[in-house]
């Protein structure tokens, strides 16, 4: 096989990396910076270290010329949904008329960013087919192995997980299953159909989703009954079958957008999705419920709040979906003069994404009213007492919706809120 993967972000750049060590591999990307950033060893995901980049065999462009000699295409480019929540496949579709421009026959074609099932069969491939003016299933073919990458999480990685693999054919799957196994130590579960591929991967999130939603639900009702959720969620735990799910604002490239490619689907067949659409209205919701908390502990106008975190998790740049940013703009439309900190994310991306200004650093001229603790970065961990408490005003409140500094003691001087 040689192996041309599209799209060298969170997902393809270390299944890349990782079938390079067995396979002649072309990574192919449509950011001529980010080619760029890569050939000079560098990776803005952090997903990555330099050395492994420096080592590897494979070879990175921006040209389409470039993978024309390859018999193996994986695509790994981002499926968002537009603002009204509706499935956005361009990037997919683009990525379609790349390969078709140059797929030769007897290629395969394999799909592993999240779609609702009959995309890859019924949208991807009559799009190449479109590109190449071949037929698909008798010229090339098309397999399923839905990406499981979590960002920032280095013990889940590629070659420690299991694979969906479906293919088009039983020869294509058998394929497919022999290039996969090559990085996976043979972890490969072959699915049924192309289509069951696609359904395992778009339920696999909206449960989580679903999960975090009733937790988030519950934290409410507690916050009103006066109730530390984070304490009954710890007496719970000692069921051995208990969730253990916690609440929090629930954005990023997955668990906050796969939910909506199911409902979609699920309308198309004449089905209301309730409990989907209902888990997505609570978790889109939080970050009202949140503002309004903290609100309720100031009764003399707006105060000077600062947001620590902007990434959608921990120890990651990823800005993708961050519900934090919803968060902010809540807080901003109450009155509240907001600063926001993260000590991952890039300036310049958050600038453009959000229009949100990221403080260089936390040397503040005076404390704040309230500091959010909204992502759970090494950082901010780090703080004690002192630190926090140096921050606030007498009086003051510290929002701490991650848990982050549960053990330490604040004093009778600032006020504590948990979700």
């Amino acid at each position: 096989m040689k192996i041309a993967v599209i799209g060298l972000g969170y997902v393809g750049l270390p299944l890349a990396l990782a079938l390079a060590k067995h396979f002649p591999v072309i990574g192919f990307d449509v950011s001529s910076s980010r080619i760029a950033a890569l050939a000079n060893f560098e990776d803005a995901t952090n997903e990555v270290e330099p050395d492994a980049l420096r080592e590897t065999s494979m070879i990175f462009s921006d040209q389409a010329d470039d993978i024309q000699t390859c018999d193996t295409f994986i695509v790994t480019v981002p499926t968002p949904v537009d603002d009204d929540n509706t499935p956005n496949l361009d990037a997919v579709l683009s990525a379609c008329k790349t390969v078709g421009s140059v797929i030769q026959p007897g290629a395969i074609v394999v799909f592993e960013s999240t779609v609702y099932p009959g995309v890859t069969e019924d949208v991807c491939g009559p799009a190449m087919e479109a590109a190449s003016g071949l037929v698909c299933g008798e010229d090339f073919f098309l397999g399923y192995s839905p990406e499981r990458i979590n960002p920032g999480d280095r013990e889940h990685t590629i070659e420690r997980i299991t694979k969906v693999v479906a293919g088009q054919n039983p020869d294509v799957t058998k394929k497919l299953l022999d290039m996969y196994c090559a990085v996976t130590s043979g972890n490969v579960f072959e699915a049924k159909d192309i289509k069951t591929a696609e359904a395992a991967k778009v339920i696999e999130n909206a449960q989580r989703d679903i999960n975090i939603a009733f937790i988030n639900e519950i934290s409410m009702i507690f916050n009103k009954a006066g109730i530390s959720t984070q304490d009954v969620l710890e007496a719970a735990n000692t069921k051995w079958n208990f969730l253990n799910f916690k609440p929090g604002l629930v954005g990023g490239h997955c668990i906050g957008v796969d939910p909506f490619y199911l409902a979609h689907l699920s309308r198309e067949l004449g089905h209301d999705p309730e409990i989907i659409l209902a888990g997505r209205r609570i978790n889109d919701g939080m970050a009202d419920f949140i503002t309004k908390s903290i609100c309720a502990h100031f009764n003399n106008g707006p105060k000077h709040v600062l947001v620590l975190g902007l990434t959608f998790k921990e120890n990651v740049p990823d800005l993708r979906n961050s519900k934090v940013a919803d968060l902010i703009a809540c807080l901003q439309n109450t009155g509240h003069r907001v600063s926001v900190h993260d000590a991952f994310a890039d300036k310049d991306e958050a600038k453009a994404e959000y229009g949100i200004e990221l403080l260089d650093d936390l040397n503040l001229d005076q404390p704040v009213d309230c500091i959010v603790g909204a992502v759970g970065h090494e950082m901010y961990q780090a703080f004690d007492t002192a630190t926090l408490s140096a921050f606030v005003t007498p009086n003051g409140v510290v929002a701490d919706l991650k848990g982050i500094w549960s053990d330490i003691d604040l004093g009778s001087s600032v006020k504590r809120w948990n979700l």
